[in-house]
């Protein structure tokens, strides 16, 4: 029987050990940091003037300056509300889920120009670093509604040669 013995530096084992724990936070702060960012496919507004020009882009007139502003937290967890928000979201493009547990600001403005309003109507634009992560237009008639971001399609006017076939 062979019995081998080998004398270690406590030092080296340390500095060692060091080195690949460097390694390995250098690697979570890189590769980590990608989640927490917004994508690159959101929409960059920076300051009153962007945001106004965003929503002007998808056809919606909207006041000078914000009604109101502030921040707001995206839940950490999800519940009904937020599952229901956030489909209306997907269906324009966004998608909160991401920005779970993030505070980001909200900035609504009055629209001018939503077809046969008879109360109010706001536009609802949520911002995280300068980017138009989701948001809503709400009618706040009794019957009103809340709709994507998107301009809603008007429904096609009918006429009398078109609401009825014709009789020869």
């Amino acid at each position: 029987m062979m019995i081998m013995t080998a004398k270690v530096d406590i030092k080296k084992v340390i500095a060692a050990l060091a080195a690949v724990a460097g390694v390995v936070i250098a690697l979570i702060l890189l590769l980590g940091g990608r989640n927490n960012s917004a994508p690159t496919a959101a929409p960059s507004v920076a300051g009153n003037e962007g945001r106004v020009q965003f929503l002007a882009a998808l056809g919606w007139e909207v006041s000078a300056s914000p009604t109101e502003s502030g921040q707001v937290r995206i839940p950490q967890e999800q519940n009904d509300v937020f599952s229901r928000y956030n489909e209306l979201q997907k269906s324009a493009g966004y998608d909160l889920s991401q920005y779970a547990g993030k505070t980001v600001m909200r900035y609504v403005y009055k629209v001018n120009n939503f077809p046969d309003a008879t109360k109010p109507v706001y536009a609802t634009l949520l911002i995280y670093k300068n980017q138009v992560i989701g948001g809503d237009i709400t009618n706040t008639a009794a019957n009103g509604t809340m709709q994507a971001l998107t301009k809603a399609e008007l429904p096609p006017v009918t006429t009398p040669e078109t609401s009825a076939p014709a009789v020869e």
